[in-house]
């Protein structure tokens, strides 16, 4: 019996043994399929989460609403251009192309601080400032000579005395002699000078080739029933010369004197330009068939800042001959642009016509003076030039200018 008592105790305590090993096994089981079950729970979740967002469109954020919060910086204004623009083509999440969307409604600019719009302003630079800055220059050449007539040539700045309108003003500068000039010829081709054409074609060549730099140009114009641009302007010595030589060779042309309206449309080839301009001319001075009028042509050459030189030839040794008032026209025009006017009495004077004038622009001074004060109304004002330090000094130089006009 107790045999037997102790082999139930055995058995007893194998069977509790095994249960317990059993139900640690299946808690392991339990626990790792919960664990399981977890994870697939939660992996599904994430897919169904991130297929919900992937399905939803997503909005655009206003202009409004981003900039809230902050100080919005303008855009700086672009300069206009004639090209198109292409846009750049892009895809949405959507799948629609923004190529053919609409550009979106523009969003008025806020105001901004002073600072801000100084900042700008002295990036960009207004093309029409720069015009208008231009236009305002006015360009006073002058030519300055002794009681002997000869030239002075060693004043500076101080020395000068501007005035306009009778009020003192300010010189901004002063330049010599190496100021580049753009010349418009002007020659008479009508019937009254067929007789002096030869000497006058010389001579004109001589003056070209003694008087033109490589910073120089000229234009040739010949003086007929219409004005006619012969030579567009140029620095090339040997085309000038080709074009004066062929100055009388049509025998067929005939050629009235619009000398008016070729003196406007040299001024309105010069006109552009910021080199010194100067328009010579030779011609008796005798006007028929001009659409312009006198003082219109002395408007448009002062207008354009134009010197006027002119060699007026052809004039009878008789006074009772000569046509007066042409000689008082080409006097007035010539002493208004600060010019002169030379009268020739044989051919071998046309030389000395050209060397002085050579020599007047290689002697001048240019002024440069800035009007701050002028309304832009058009209307003349009237220039006076003096030597402050020489009073006995004779000066030359234009009469006035117009004021540019809105």
């Amino acid at each position: 019996m107790g045999r037997l008592a102790r082999n139930d105790q055995k058995r007893i305590r194998r069977s509790i043994r095994g249960s317990v090993s059993n139900l640690k096994r299946s808690s392991w089981r339990g626990a790792q399929l919960l664990l399981a079950v977890l994870c697939l729970t939660t992996f599904f979740a994430s897919a169904l989460l991130l297929q919900a967002q992937s399905g939803r469109t997503r909005r655009q954020p206003s202009q409004t609403n981003s900039t809230q919060g902050r100080t919005p910086t303008p855009n700086r204004p672009r300069r206009a251009t004639t090209s198109p623009t292409t846009q750049p083509t892009s895809t949405t999440e959507t799948g629609e192309s923004t190529s053919s969307l609409p550009p979106p409604s523009p969003t008025p600019l806020p105001e901004t601080n002073g600072a801000t719009e100084n900042a700008d302003a002295a990036n960009e630079v207004d093309p029409d400032e720069v015009i208008r800055i231009n236009s305002n220059l006015v360009p006073v050449p002058v030519s300055v000579t002794d009681e002997r007539g000869a030239a002075v040539t060693s004043l500076e700045l101080k020395d000068f005395e501007l005035r306009v309108d009778g009020s003192v003003k300010t010189i901004s500068d002063l330049t010599r002699s190496e100021t580049p000039v753009r010349m418009a010829f002007l020659f008479d081709s009508s019937g009254s000078l067929n007789t002096l054409r030869e000497f006058e074609k010389q001579a004109s060549i001589r003056f070209f080739r003694s008087v033109l730099r490589p910073v120089d140009k000229a234009a040739i114009f010949s003086i007929c029933t219409d004005p006619i641009l012969e030579q567009n302007l140029t620095n090339d010595i040997a085309a000038l010369v080709r074009t004066i030589q062929r100055f009388g060779n049509d025998k067929e042309r005939f050629c009235a004197t619009s000398l008016f309206d070729t003196i406007a449309q040299a001024a309105k080839l010069l006109r552009p330009l910021p080199e010194r301009k100067v328009i010579v001319m030779i011609s008796d001075g005798v006007e028929t068939t001009s659409n312009l009028n006198f003082d219109e042509t002395l408007r448009l050459a002062q207008a354009a800042n134009c010197q006027v030189f002119i060699i007026q030839i052809g004039l009878s040794q008789n006074t009772n001959l000569r046509d007066l008032a042409a000689e008082r026209r080409m006097q007035e025009l010539a002493a208004q642009t600060g010019g002169v006017v030379f009268q020739p009495k044989g051919v071998s004077d046309l030389d000395t016509a050209f060397r002085e004038i050579a020599a007047d622009l290689a002697q001048q001074y240019v002024l440069s003076y800035y009007p701050t004060d002028d309304a832009r109304d058009g209307r003349f004002r009237t220039i006076a030039l003096r030597i402050n330090t020489r009073p006995n000094l004779r000066v030359r130089t234009r009469k006035g200018y117009y004021t540019p006009k809105k």
